[in-house]
Parts: C-alpha cells; sequence; structure tokens
C-alpha cells in the first residue's frame, strides 16, 4: 500500500477534478511475497484511472492476484466505466483499500460491488496516509472548496519584506527550490493583487525536469488593476492564467484580458465591498479545483485566515530580521482575543539549506 501511495502521489497537480490514485497489483507466490504485476497511477487530467492502468500493465497475470489500491474504486459511469467493473472483469481475487471515497457517488458502494463479485476485501489500510494525499479531493467533497495551503518566506520576526518592499530573496536557493517543487504539486498557485503589483511574479515551475508541470495561476484582483503588459498576462497563452473579480469592472479592461487569453472570473463581494474570499474558493472548486497554493500577499492570507480557510501552513524562516517596520506576513483579521486565533499542529520540522522549514496542519 505503500508503493500505491507513492504513486498516488504522482498525479497531484495534474489530475484535477479527479483524486489522485495508486494502484499495485500483485500476484501471490508460495513461501514470499509474491511478484508486482502491474503498477498504474492516475493519468494527467484525470484518466484513464490507476486501476485500469494498473491492470493494463498487469494483463492475464491480474487473473488471481491481489489490488492494492490508494481509494476505494469508482462505481458509478462517467467519462470512463466504473473501475470496479474492470478489477472484477480481470479477475483478482482480492482488494486491498487504504480509504473509503467521500463521494456520496461511490462512498461504500465500490466495496459492496467487488464483495458482490466475490471478491475478498480489506479496507482502511494505511487510511491516515492516504487521506493526506488526497486532502484537497476530500476537501471539495466535504466542505465544498479547495484545500488550502498557504506557503510563507518569512524572517524569523515573520516579516515578509522591509519597508519598503524589498522581498528578494529572503530565503535561499533550497527554499526556493522547495517552493518550486510545491507548485508542482498544486492544482492552482494564487497571489492577490499586491503581491503582482509588487514583484511581477511568473508563478511557474522552472526546476529541470518539473517545468511542464507548472500550475493554473490565480490573481485575485477585484478592480482589474493588473498590468497588460505583467507577466502573469503576457505569458497567458503558455501557462492557464485566471483572474478573479468583482462583477462591477470595466468591460472593456475585461475583454483586453480575455483578448491575451487571461479567463475573468466574476464573483461577489463581502459586506465591506471586497471580493468574498469564500465565494472565490467555491468558483475555483466548481470549476475542477482541489488543492490551492497561496503565496501572498497579506491582505489575501488575512481574510483567507478570517473565515479560517487556511487547512496548511508551509513557513519558510530565514535566519535574520528586519524588525517592525517591515511588512508582516498577514494583514490583521480581527482578532481580540486569544480564544479567536485559528490554531495548528506542527507536523514537520526540517532544514532547508540555511533555512528552517515549518509544516503545519489546522486542527479541526
Amino acid at each position: 500500500m505503500a508503493a500505491a501511495l507513492a504513486l498516488a502521489r504522482r498525479g497531484l497537480g495534474t489530475v484535477w477534478p479527479n483524486p489522485a490514485v495508486g494502484c499495485v497489483i500483485v500476484q501471490p507466490r508460495q513461501g514470499n511475497a509474491g511478484r508486482v504485476v502491474g503498477r498504474g497511477w492516475t493519468q494527467p487530467s484525470g484518466r484513464p484511472h490507476a486501476e485500469v492502468e494498473a491492470l493494463r500493465r498487469a494483463g492475464d497475470a491480474a487473473r488471481g492476484a491481489t489490488a492494492y489500491i490508494s481509494l476505494e474504486p469508482c462505481v458509478h459511469h462517467g467519462a470512463t466505466p466504473p473501475c470496479t467493473d474492470a478489477l472484477i472483469e480481470a479477475g483478482i481475487a482480492r482488494a486491498v483499500i487504504a480509504i473509503e471515497d467521500p463521494d456520496p457517488r461511490v462512498s461504500g458502494r465500490g466495496v459492496a460491488a467487488l464483495e458482490k463479485a466475490g471478491i475478498d476485501v480489506a479496507a482502511s489500510v494505511l487510511a491516515v496516509e492516504a487521506a493526506e494525499v488526497n486532502a484537497g479531493f476530500f476537501t471539495c467533497v466535504r466542505e465544498d472548496r479547495p484545500l488550502v495551503t498557504w506557503k510563507v518566506a518569512s524572517t524569523l520576526d515573520g516579516r515578509i519584506a522591509t519597508h519598503r518592499g524589498e522581498s528578494r530573496w529572503i530565503t535561499g536557493e533550497v527554499a526556493r527550490d522547495m517552493a518550486h517543487c510545491l507548485r508542482a504539486s498544486h492544482d492552482a498557485v494564487t497571489v492577490g493583487i499586491g503581491t503582482a503589483l509588487a514583484d511581477d511574479p511568473l508563478l511557474t515551475c522552472r526546476l529541470p525536469g518539473l517545468m511542464l508541470r507548472s500550475p493554473l495561476r490565480v490573481v485575485i484582483d477585484g478592480r482589474l488593476r493588473l498590468p497588460l503588459t505583467s507577466r502573469l498576462v503576457v505569458t497567458a497563452r503558455d501557462v492557464p492564467t485566471w483572474l478573479v473579480t468583482l462583477a462591477d469592472g470595466d468591460a472593456r479592461r475585461r475583454h483586453a484580458f480575455q483578448e491575451c487569453g487571461v479567463k475573468v472570473i466574476e464573483v461577489g463581494e463581502d459586506a465591506a465591498g471586497n471580493l468574498d474570499i469564500r465565494k472565490v474558493l467555491g468558483e475555483l472548486k466548481e470549476r475542477g479545483v482541489t488543492r490551492v497554493l497561496v503565496e501572498g500577499g497579506s491582505q489575501l492570507v488575512g481574510a483567507l485566515l478570517q473565515y479560517e480557510l487556511v487547512d496548511r501552513i508551509v513557513w519558510f524562516r530565514a535566519p535574520r530580521l528586519i524588525g517592525g517596520d517591515g511588512i508582516p506576513a498577514t494583514a490583521p483579521f480581527g482578532i481580540d482575543e486569544l480564544a479567536q486565533t485559528p490554531t495548528f499542529t506542527r507536523i514537520r520540522v526540517s532544514y532547508a539549506g540555511d533555512d528552517l522549514l515549518e509544516t503545519y496542519a489546522r486542527r479541526p
């Protein structure tokens, strides 16, 4: 199952709106653990599914074998036939499943279909690890929004730039390379208009071997302030780029963005007249996005924290200080008492060159 989960991770960032699934098919042997006859993982754009890929590679050797699958096989007809049908027709004898699919079209029905066909099923094997792999898909099903990961690169005192806006480079080269890997594992990378104006970023994955894994780029820009000459707009025909804005924007400017290849998405406002970040995430979910990496700025992050919409934090800390006049990692978001603070659990600490990398998960 650990091998199936490793295969599933290969699909992160490329298979949305589908979950990333891995499958390993093992033909039992007497006296040892058996022989792997097929491996598969969800292919780009979500098809073919992992089980179908593994069965194709196994061929006739799948008959009588055990299939280790990182998520309950689908049982409904969609763009492809049910994976349960493929497993049954291939003649597997046993299925080991990591975790139940929360999708109501599948939940429990995949296991039931296999058992009805006489296949021995074992479930909940490495379920915690499997849930983390597909945390984005699960969040979409259960909370009707994508999983949100906030990536921060700051000083020890939590500053992301000097008071003049200088931020390149607070962290070192190793941390920056790791941030590119994060982009490759997410469906979308998102920034607010302040960051887009200050940094003119590309938001692509530029590591050798991963250059084709750049995620969808999303700019939160309520008033269409992003320059048409920005690198995000100029490269929009090469890397998918969405701009989320208020519905009452300038129609001519919206058309200009569309002519440059930028997809413009209009959403409603909140009580303060700003873009409602809850509706923004809802629109992304409706368009299939399951995992969002937020790279700034402080206003956008403040809005996400205000509504407790940050699920993961990946925080790179550089061993330097800027002081109180530097720009903080997040804008104020209405905290008066400690009891109001969103809380997280530290799940991992490691080094990133000279910098420290801390990873946190939101507490339920």
